[in-house]
């Protein structure tokens, strides 16, 4: 297994929220934030059912393809509550120490 430094998704997450107040017709990410959170959590519901799904077929390229939609979503749905990344993984680690 490949370890790749994982430092891109933060940058992504400043992207998303750079793009939070473009134009909407200009940014598929604006237009997320535009839509409003009952959108960009819809979206978030599906890309998670589309990760089962591939993992249920077994087919790890869809897997991937799939789990990066999910985590881009994801990130839009965090940046849209006014919470991040940073603040998923303390919890994680919070877990991890108990």
């Amino acid at each position: 297994m490949n370890k790749h430094d994982t430092s891109f998704l933060t940058t992504l997450e400043d992207v998303i929220r750079r793009r939070a107040n473009d134009e909407a017709d200009n940014s598929y990410t604006a237009s997320l934030f535009s839509a409003g959170t009952r959108r960009i959590a819809q979206k978030v519901g599906e890309e998670g059912l589309e990760v089962a799904l591939a993992a249920s077929a077994g087919d790890k390229q869809e897997i991937l393809e799939e789990s990066a939609d999910l985590l881009y979503h994801l990130l839009v749905l965090l940046a849209n509550a006014e919470l991040d990344l940073a603040e998923v993984v303390s919890v994680l680690e919070k877990r991890h120490r108990q």
